[in-house]
């Protein structure tokens, strides 16, 4: 592919690491981040530009990495005849608002978990008290994104639901205007996902696996992501009788992106949780270790509704999060005395790392940023050993002081795998 002008607009500069493997792979790159505490992200690894707008006609792809109303403006680009990647106010609503998302998962015939929408902590609390069950809490809109206020009850009388629901109203009334309860179902947690490029789904669909606790174990409190292990795959069951059936609606709302449903699975069903509708963080780094393809040629035909097919590895593709303190949690005093500006050391190569929270100074890679989430180190390979022992010695070439990761990411597949084809679900009907 010849030479082509990519610019990137970042609320969070979550897409910096996919900004700089395109550059890498000899595109030119610019970028733009919104919030100020994330401007230095990416520093020294690709040019910095301070707004977007006088970019727009320099650019051949433009790429949108978030939700939170970037649909509106990626839709407003392409009716100027843009090439853009990201989403529409349909696709931000079906991840921004929870309620809408299931009742759109419903309107498609798509079985959903029983779940009520909130606006009042009291009111949930007294639900709670009059229907005693184990209830997962979902706090929607912006305080979506802060995944540590997710918290899964265990409690059959909703106790511990009825507790954080007394915490969150004492410390998080004012930033979580609206949350919903949903029922919880038991099963093995799997996501679906594929890249759309304006009239169709894109071949190979990914079939991914989420690790979002803390600890090793899935114990501690819920993070953004601790790692993910995943697979490309033809589509099968899950997608076909999910995703499949939003084709016609994605087109005719003009999304280009990639969409990702994340499910509970058991014997007696497929009960879908939520959408992501944009790249997945650490996702698209991940996926992007599984590529044939050069990403920014996937990226090139995904923008401008070109092929509809793209190259990928066989077998297993996992991420380990590498984070430092004082990760899940913010505390500005601890990210300033422990963990920004410490240097990032490599025994050897930098293969299968990719970059987060992370500038460039004197050729050195460095903490910046304040969310504490720092590199994903990958590892792939046909067996998921051989991609879990991979990742672990990257993981081993590398110095940063404090920092802390799981040691577990992809042991959850040797059991949730023999539940999956048992039910049949990873077949294509």
């Amino acid at each position: 592919m010849q030479k082509k002008n990519f610019l990137f607009i970042s609320i969070s500069a979550l897409i910096t690491d996919i900004a700089w493997r395109i550059q890498e792979e000899g595109h030119a790159v610019r970028m733009y981040t919104k919030e100020d505490a994330d401007k230095e992200v990416g520093d020294g690894f690709v040019q910095k530009v301070s707004s977007w707008e006088e970019h727009v006609e320099w650019a051949d792809i433009i790429v949108f990495d978030d939700t939170l109303g970037q649909g509106k403006i990626a839709g407003a680009l392409r009716k100027q005849g843009k090439a853009v990647i990201g989403g529409c106010t349909y696709t931000d609503r079906l991840e921004d608002e929870r309620a809408f998302g299931q009742a759109e998962l419903k309107k498609y015939g798509i079985h959903i978990i029983p779940s009520k929408d909130f606006t009042s902590f009291d009111e949930a609390i007294l639900y709670v008290r009059e229907n005693p069950s184990r209830y997962v809490i979902k706090p929607s809109g912006e305080a979506g994104g802060i995944k540590g206020l997710l918290f899964v009850g265990e409690e059959e009388d909703g106790k511990d639901v009825i507790q954080v629901l007394s915490d969150y109203k004492a410390a998080w009334a004012n930033k979580i205007p609206e949350f919903q309860l949903q029922k919880k179902v038991t099963g093995v947690e799997i996501a679906v996902g594929a890249f759309f490029n304006g009239k169709e789904f894109m071949n190979p669909i990914n079939v991914n696996f989420e690790n979002k606790k803390l600890f090793p174990g899935n114990l501690g409190p819920s993070t953004g992501e601790m790692g993910t292990f995943m697979y490309w795959s033809e589509p099968n069951k899950i997608f076909n009788q999910t995703l499949k059936k939003f084709e016609k609606k994605l087109a005719e709302e003009g999304y280009v992106g990639y969409i990702d449903l994340n499910c509970i699975v058991n014997s007696k069903g497929m009960y879908p949780l939520e959408f992501t509708s944009r790249f997945g963080y650490p996702t698209i780094s991940i996926q992007q270790e599984g590529l044939i393809t050069p990403i920014s040629e996937l990226f090139y035909a995904m923008a401008t509704g070109g092929a509809h097919t793209f190259k990928t590895k066989t077998g297993f593709q996992l991420g380990v999060r590498v984070v430092v303190p004082p990760f899940p949690y913010k505390d500005p005093e601890t990210f300033a005395v422990k963990s920004k500006d410490s240097v990032i050391t490599f025994k050897k190569g930098r293969e299968g790392v990719h970059i987060e929270d992370v500038k460039k100074v004197n050729n050195e890679w460095v903490v910046t940023g304040n969310s504490g989430v720092i590199l994903i180190v990958c590892g792939t390979g046909t067996t998921m050993k051989e991609a879990q022992k991979q990742a672990y010695s990257r993981i081993k070439n590398i110095i940063l002081p404090h920092s802390y990761y799981r040691d577990d990411i992809g042991e959850r597949w040797y059991d949730d795998s023999d539940k999956l084809y048992a039910w049949g679900y990873l077949r294509e009907k």
